[in-house]
């Protein structure tokens, strides 16, 4: 069976942070949308996304498939739905197409516009991701989710007595460093993933995850319901955040109700404000309709997408959209909207120039062995580009 995560309109209304990944790939809780779905069905997983992102996130048809809506996050009635489905069945949550099964030929047009004549009724809401917000408003309940998942039937490591754990729901892999720390399970788990360091003076309040090799430098305060992706190392205070991976925020200042991309770097005393000063309900810029949006949010902090950079002591104002590979420094707060690929700040934005900015991704990225900065990438920052031009001429 192909298990298929396909982008409906979320990847519009999810943007900047969809410009560079699939709506699956984007990482809610512990886990990526996409490996969710492939732990609870134990199955390798394909991405049925925009052209331009089909060289690095790549679709696999077998003879049967199940395309999965890639905003939609599994949880135990959801699978239950899914797992009786028929070839040619869909399953629909009013209007919003969660799941359909097909075989080869039919797969090889899928289309998220096809009507399908099959339908099976989904009575039951379920944990959708459909705009910014979402990631960190609904990281509790995935976090929580994802611990069960990720440490069903196991037993945790065992730290040294330096440390303090207080409550029940925390769980360490093997390989973790941790030292003069504290843990609080009360307000929700914690998980600290193979190979991550958390260096002394830390101290932590769940819901919280670390996922690998990543670091959090001394005397970190950490609030959540906060996800730290692999390969990041975070200082300062931090709260209800969500750092996807390979981003580094390694000196004092504060993040609270945001979220950051992969290879963004936040400069020493940056901090993003969450609330208004009147505590009026917070905007956010809207890629889709290309205007401010209202999120219902009193708490709105900061967006950032891919490879965003910001200089020391960077303020950005509450409910901030960064675009990919912005450069933000200088004083004052820049503006509430930032495009993508911009270099400057408050006292105005220039275009970051396109050389210049793929050299500066080149250095940050080869910095980890494993990973390279390849056709691929370098193709998807070129298109993104080119798509964004128009929101720099305004």
């Amino acid at each position: 069976m192909g298990i298929i995560l396909f982008d409906d309109n979320a990847h519009n209304t999810l943007l900047p942070l969809t410009y560079t990944r699939p709506v699956a790939d984007l990482r809610i809780g512990i886990l990526t949308i996409a490996e969710k779905w492939g732990k609870h069905l134990n199955a390798d997983f394909s991405f049925y996304t925009q052209a331009y992102l089909q060289g690095k996130f790549a679709i696999n048809i077998q003879t049967d498939n199940l395309f999965i809506n890639g905003a939609v996050c599994p949880d135990e009635s959801l699978l239950e739905a899914i797992d009786k489905l028929q070839t040619g069945e869909a399953l629909k949550y009013k209007e919003l197409l969660l799941a359909v099964k097909l075989n080869a030929a039919d797969a090889a047009n899928f289309d998220v516009q096809t009507v399908f004549n099959q339908l099976v009724a989904y009575d039951r809401v379920p944990v959708m991701v459909r705009h910014p917000e979402d990631i960190f408003r609904k990281n509790d309940i995935e976090l929580r989710k994802d611990f069960k998942l990720l440490t069903k039937g196991r037993i945790s490591a065992v730290l040294s007595s330096t440390n303090t754990i207080i409550g029940n729901d925390f769980f360490a892999e093997e390989g973790v460093q941790v030292e003069c720390c504290s843990f609080s399970t009360i307000n929700g788990p914690i998980y600290l993933a193979a190979n991550t360091e958390v260096w002394e003076g830390t101290h932590v309040r769940g819901p919280f995850a670390l996922c690998e090799y990543s670091q959090i430098k001394m005397g970190t305060k950490i609030y959540g319901a906060t996800t730290i992706g692999p390969y990041c190392r975070i200082g300062g205070e931090v709260n209800n955040a969500v750092v996807w991976g390979y981003s580094s925020k390694g000196h004092e200042g504060y993040l609270g109700n945001a979220v950051v991309g992969e290879w963004c770097n936040i400069g020493a005393d940056s901090n993003n404000s969450n609330l208004k000063n009147n505590y009026s309900e917070v905007k956010l810029w809207d890629y889709s309709t290309q205007s401010m949006r209202k999120t219902g949010l009193q708490f709105c902090g900061l967006i950032m997408a891919d490879h965003v950079k910001c200089g020391i002591n960077t303020m950005f104002n509450t409910g901030t959209v960064v675009g990919v590979s912005a450069n933000v420094f200088g004083g004052d707060y820049p503006p509430n909207y930032i495009p993508d690929f911009s270099w400057g700040g408050a006292h105005g934005f220039d275009e970051y120039a396109f050389d210049k900015m793929m050299e500066t991704v080149d250095k940050v990225i080869a910095r980890r062995a494993h990973r390279k900065f390849d056709d691929a990438e370098k193709a998807i920052l070129t298109e993104v580009y080119e798509l964004t031009k128009g929101f720099r001429e305004v």
